[in-house]
């Protein structure tokens, strides 16, 4: 597990009760925690740096949640982004993922729940990766770093930044090229996960390597019907 001592987390909360009561309980975790009432002053933060995780409330003054998770991610592709909402639309939930988002909560929430998802988080996207040979892959002629999480084309002038979820769903298909990858295997290793949302959330994330992957060359993930996916190389 990492180092909480480590973690410096931005929180964007504008329920003044709420958000001081969620600052003191990470801090007491050993999460070093600075709150934000907005959006703006939120962004304004994070643009100084020192941050490495970001929770934030979606429906917030000045710039809500989306928009600042939109934000972060132009300028960090890799940093954890956790959702706190009270919505429980369907929809809500994609568009977090769309923007960026590495999981959500929905409130009411307890506060085991969020310390869970927290470290769930953290273990897959700041984990080590314990075999040095899955850390660098050729797909075709193109080239992906895992701990970068970049891909990047045959002569280097194409260059795709990935999210975390996006870099872990693409080494999954790496390691088995030209291999089903099941459904519900990709949702548990990945997502930790294999419920609804979870399902509909791989859905956006293979769209969005799809759009990646055709940067790259001839390279393709295939839907096998009712089972699961496979990266295909066409040499």
């Amino acid at each position: 597990m990492n180092d909480t001592a480590s973690i410096s987390i931005l929180l964007a909360e504008d329920d003044p009760n709420l958000g001081t009561f969620l600052q003191a309980y990470l801090t007491s975790k050993g999460y070093k925690t600075q709150l934000y009432r907005d959006g703006q002053a939120a962004f304004e933060a994070f643009g100084k740096g020192g941050f490495n995780f970001v929770i934030t409330d979606i429906m917030m003054p000045l710039k809500d949640g989306f928009s600042l998770a939109k934000d972060i991610r132009k300028a960090d592709s890799a940093i954890p982004i956790l959702f706190l909402t009270a919505k429980t639309l369907e929809a809500d939930r994609l568009k977090g993922f769309q923007m960026g988002g590495d999981d959500y909560i929905t409130k009411p929430f307890s506060m085991d729940e969020l310390l869970l998802r927290i470290q769930a988080i953290l273990r897959r996207t700041m984990g080590p990766v314990k075999n040095a040979e899955t850390r660098q892959f050729a797909i075709g002629d193109a080239h992906f770093d895992f701990l970068t999480q970049k891909l990047t084309n045959a002569d280097g002038t194409e260059v795709v930044d990935l999210t975390s979820r996006e870099s872990e769903l693409l080494r999954l298909l790496c390691l088995h090229e030209n291999e089903v990858v099941e459904r519900k295997d990709a949702l548990v290793q990945v997502w930790k996960s294999d419920n609804y949302f979870s399902a509909r959330s791989m859905d956006v994330y293979v769209t969005k390597l799809r759009k990646a992957l055709r940067k790259m060359g001839p390279i393709e993930i295939i839907n096998v019907h009712g089972v699961g996916f496979k990266l295909v190389v066409n040499r």
